[in-house]
């Protein structure tokens, strides 16, 4: 299944599209200590979202230029400012050579983009990251490698046993290049204390 058709079938009103899954200190699965989700889409079907804060060990974005040949190995090429900068992530264990691109509203793809929610829209083709080495690119972008995705009723029960705490996504927060601090700036955002977190706090 094409991941937006599997977008388009998870995305339901009144679920938690545009919000961030934070992991619970508590968290068991080493895949997810520590995260920080973003929901791209969430309905009775299921749920799918990005990790936007473990970062892609040395993998640089302009290396995967190269990679995809989209630039030739050894060019000069210089990328528009502050593209050369554009954070690489894990987004998730599913399907970790897929790239998946979350950026800001300014450029869309036809056939291709999805907006999200507050001005964040994902994108899984290459044309997203084609424009960016070009210098047509969105104003502010993260790539992510994989994702992650939930069965039906699997992160409700996720949910439902404190692992993971909930609020309403920053977009400043989703494109902040500062990779390592945003769990921490999320947790004082929401006025917790992770020394005093437990399997048995309630959800923001």
């Amino acid at each position: 299944m094409k991941l937006t058709e599997l977008l388009e079938r998870l995305t339901g009103p009144g679920y938690l599209d545009g919000h961030f899954l934070v992991a619970m200190p508590s968290m068991p699965d080493p895949r997810f200590q520590r995260a920080v989700i973003y929901i791209c889409a969430h309905s009775d079907a299921g749920a799918m979202g990005l990790i936007i804060n473990h970062p892609a060990d040395d993998i640089r974005f302009f290396d995967l230029l190269v990679q995809l040949n989209i630039i030739p190995e050894g060019t000069d090429i210089t990328l528009p400012p502050g593209h050369g900068a554009i954070c690489v992530v894990k987004g998730g264990p599913v399907e970790p050579a897929r790239g998946i691109v979350l950026h800001s509203d300014d450029v869309m793809i036809a056939n291709a983009t999805m907006a999200m929610d507050d001005g964040v829209c994902l994108t899984a083709t290459l044309d997203i990251i084609r424009a960016i080495a070009a210098g047509q690119g969105p104003r502010d972008a993260i790539l992510a490698l994989g994702y992650a995705a939930w069965a039906p009723g699997q992160l409700e029960r996720e949910l439902q046993a404190n692992g993971w705490l909930v609020c309403a996504a920053d977009r400043t927060l989703v494109f902040d290049p500062d990779i390592s601090g945003k769990y921490q700036r999320i947790l004082r955002h929401l006025g917790a204390d992770p020394t005093h977190l437990s399997s048995q706090t309630g959800h923001a």
